[in-house]
């Protein structure tokens, strides 16, 4: 060991004196090479991170005073260049999972101190993301122990934060939107799209966040950065990369992955594809009887034919298959200029819609088939990031942005011939301006401007099966475009060395134009149009006794405008309903205050507690309606109760999020995570409801120890009960996903389950890692949720690098 200690010493020695102005940022205790480690000037604001190799280039730093060097998990070290250069160009950090120093982007799209921030922010790893080898992006949320998510079939996933979820978060990809106009209220699975192989770093911010990022964002913001081009240091080319590949037994699972950087002094190329095999999910052994796949469906000779399932613990239909590729170009003019270009392409097989497969109707299945067609994501995202010192701004950023969203529906009766398909497609584009001006020392100013335009194109197609003809049917959405602009000015004072106040303000447009087809239907208007703005602001308040406390309190609000899928659509919300379009809707409008304490103790504990009340006006629900003066019309064969989205509920919803660490030292620690929330809505006879998407308490405690090439994690995720008095109604008329109490009503019942994760460094390029997932076979359904979460699932996987 002293050897190999020696042989790197010397290494990194030669390496820093060869390239001067590199510096190299190592693990104290083991010499390990830390990647994504942050070197930030506090006089600019301006940072750089490391490579995979642990190096950055720190040539423009010369003239700074002092330079703050942070990564998660890792006590912060402060420097100067001078001291950095009399050191050889090498900085060891010294291990800690107790920093309140972190440094987040999505808060402000700007880096900034967690230690500043009013508003709380979770931040999700590299690091962690490879231990714990989250299948899809949704299951990647969850690492957090902060997130809960709600699948209605293998391939979805739909976050629920703080009784908030679908349309009522925002989604963000290296800080572009990823809302649209037909995101809706029920669930949603755009978030499977983002491809976890190539993911940096993900944060969650949770309350309002309108006033950076516009509409939808009220019960939270989730913000993904991709893998970005590493350039290279010298004339020498750079050329790093990884193949990963993995098998998980509970669906059968074959995932690859392949990524490669090349770098040059001005130009970086990154490149990376992932292919995911999904087979049938099996369930766990033990839990409730009504969770089991007795049947299914098959057509042989013509006709629908109800098959008995010979393992009722595998859930079949769930399969399908995933691709993503991404591509991107990096551009560096001189230290001032930096261009980045990025391809992102996502497309899933159909799969199919378990949760309605499960449907029975006198005795027999509902559907003969429901099933989504394949779900495309595809964007273009060009970003040109100057730095500059001017009146105006030190920092500019300019995205422009194209994205295209395809999915469909695909849905017929048990033994009817007619297959409806309904497909939705949306071009996307948007631009942001964002800027940065640091006004004084103590007083910081972030600005910006957004315009978001998004077009929807909506075809609907009947087939009769029996003799594969097809023609012209109704469609789900009207052809639509919906635009928004907004403007926004937020301001950061720390008026004195314990006390930072932040500011914000936004004003937002926002414009829907809609023609509605009346061929199918015989709507009483024949075109929507809004055109109408909604203010936003915040205003928190960071106060930072000492360096182990850190107390913040935070008031925002937010909006939510009406989009396509609110004042458009046609479809079947459950059975023997039905939504028809509503052109006269206005934004909702939430309001929170937010109140945080974080305490450090004796330097080996660190307790978080956060609580929050927000209020929901105006909000956008589903209410019973009338078409022409009728409260019911046949839909799909079935006389159905006609309902609108409509202004006509307000909601609140209270609760806390608390965590602990410790770190026993020797490479063990321990960290837990608990969330409660509680909420009540306005029903449509005006009395109190539990609120939809306010989730059971829920948490995931943990048991780490990493050491030199060992790294493992015993960890529990469990949740709480909803009795069947505290079910909202909308579940309650979906007993076919819950379990059976024994007054015979529907709940959804506690859960508790025991997972283990290592990984084991064989050489330098080789990663070994393997798990169980749900140790004791617990047979669980999370609430709302439409499939079975997996039983004992066994986990293998190896990754090279170069």
């Amino acid at each position: 060991m002293l050897k190999q200690l020696f042989l790197f010493s010397v290494f990194l020695f030669f390496g820093a004196q060869s390239f001067s102005q590199t510096v190299t940022i190592v693990n104290k205790e083991t010499n390990e090479r830390l990647e994504q480690v942050t070197i930030f000037d506090q006089n600019t604001k301006n940072y750089v991170t490391t490579n995979e190799k642990g190096q950055a280039d720190i040539s423009s730093f010369k003239n700074a005073s002092t330079l703050e060097v942070r990564f998660l998990g890792f006590k912060t070290k402060i420097k100067t260049y001078a001291e950095i250069k009399n050191n050889r160009f090498i900085i060891q950090l010294e291990p800690s999972i107790l920093s309140m120093d972190e440094i987040v982007i999505s808060a402000s799209k700007w880096k900034q101190k967690k230690s500043e921030l009013a508003t709380k922010v979770a931040v999700i790893s590299k690091k962690e993301i490879q231990l714990l080898n989250p299948q899809t992006a949704a299951d990647l949320l969850t690492v957090s122990g902060k997130v809960f998510v709600q699948k209605s079939q293998q391939g979805g996933g739909s976050p629920m934060i703080r009784g908030f979820a679908t349309n009522r978060l925002l989604y963000t990809i290296d800080g572009v939107r990823m809302n649209n106009a037909i995101f809706r209220a029920g669930n949603i699975q755009n978030v499977i799209s983002l491809d976890p192989f190539s993911i940096e770093k993900t944060e969650v911010v949770f309350g309002p966040g309108s006033v950076i990022y516009g509409s939808d964002a009220i019960g939270a913001v989730m913000s993904f950065k991709t893998i970005t081009p590493r350039f290279s240091f010298d004339e020498k080319t750079v050329v790093n990369g990884n193949a990963f590949a993995r098998f998980s037994s509970a669906n059968n699972e074959k995932t690859v992955h392949a990524d490669i950087n090349v770098g040059f002094q001005k130009w970086a190329f990154v490149t990376s594809i992932s292919h995911n095999d999904y087979g049938d999910l099996t369930m766990g052994s033990n839990g409730p009887d009504e969770y089991l796949r007795n049947f299914y469906v098959e057509r042989i000779d013509n006709q629908d034919v109800v098959i008995e399932n010979k393992n009722p613990k595998k859930q079949i239909p769930t399969g399908y298959t995933q691709l993503n590729l991404m591509q991107k170009v990096g551009f560096k003019s001189d230290d001032n200029w930096d261009f980045e270009y990025g391809f992102h392409f996502s497309e899933t097989s159909s799969y199919d819609r378990y949760d309605r497969l499960i449907i029975t109707r006198n005795g027999n299945p509902r559907d003969g088939e429901w099933r989504y067609g394949p779900q495309k994501w595809l964007m273009n995202n060009l970003e040109i990031d100057k730095n500059m010192a001017n009146s105006f701004f030190d920092n500019v950023s300019l995205r422009l942005t194209h994205q295209n969203f395809e999915e469909s529906r695909i849905s017929r009766g048990f033994n009817r011939n007619s297959r409806e398909t309904r497909t939705e497609k949306v071009a996307a584009f948007s631009s942001n301006l964002d800027f940065t001006k640091v006004l004084s020392k103590r007083n910081k100013l972030f600005y910006g401007t957004e315009y978001v335009f998004n077009d929807v194109t909506s075809t609907g197609v009947n087939t009769d099966i029996s003799t594969n003809t097809s023609q012209k049917g109704p469609s789900r959405y009207p052809n639509a475009t919906w635009s928004s602009l907004g403007f926004y000015v937020s301001n950061q004072t720390d008026f004195a060395s314990k006390w930072t106040l932040q500011t914000g303000l936004r004003y937002n447009f926002y414009k829907l134009d809609a023609i509605f087809d009346t061929t199918f239907y015989p709507f009483p208007f024949t075109e929507a149009k809004i055109d109408d703005a909604a203010f936003s602001g915040s205003i928190g308040l960071v106060f930072r006794p000492e360096k182990t406390w850190l107390l913040s309190t935070n008031m925002s609000s937010a909006f939510r405008s009406p989009n396509v899928d609110d004042v458009g659509k046609v479809f079947d919300s459950e059975p023997g309903f039905v939504v028809v379009p509503n052109p006269n809707l206005k934004a909702e409008n939430a309001y929170n205050t937010d109140i945080s304490i974080a305490k450090t103790l004796t330097d080996f504990i660190k307790i978080e507690l956060t609580g929050f009340y927000t209020v929901l006006k105006n909000a956008m629900v589903r209410r019973n309606f009338t078409l022409n003066g009728l409260s019911e019309i046949m839909y799909d064969g079935e006389m159905s109760q006609v309902q609108a989205i409509q202004n006509a509920a307000s909601a609140h919803v209270y609760g806390f999020q608390t965590g602990v660490e410790i770190d026993f030292g020797k490479g063990f620690g321990f960290s837990s995570d608990f969330n409660y929330q509680k909420g009540e809505e306005e029903l449509d006879n005006g009395e109190k409801g539990p609120l939809r998407h306010a989730t059971p308490w829920f948490g995931t405690t943990r048991i780490s120890y990493s050491k030199d090439k060992i790294k493992a994690q015993f960890y529990a995720n469990y949740s709480g009960s909803v009795a069947f008095e505290n079910m909202p109604e909308t579940e309650i008329a979906k007993p076919f996903m819950y379990a059976i109490d024994q007054n015979g009503n529907p709940y959804s019942p506690s859960w508790f389950i025991l997972n283990l994760k290592t990984s084991y460094q064989f050489k330098e390029n080789l990663l070994f890692s393997s798990g169980i997932e749900n140790l004791t076979d617990v047979r669980y359904r999370p609430y709302s949720s439409g499939i079975v979460s997996p039983g004992r699932n066994f986990v293998v996987s190896l990754k090279a690098t170069i």
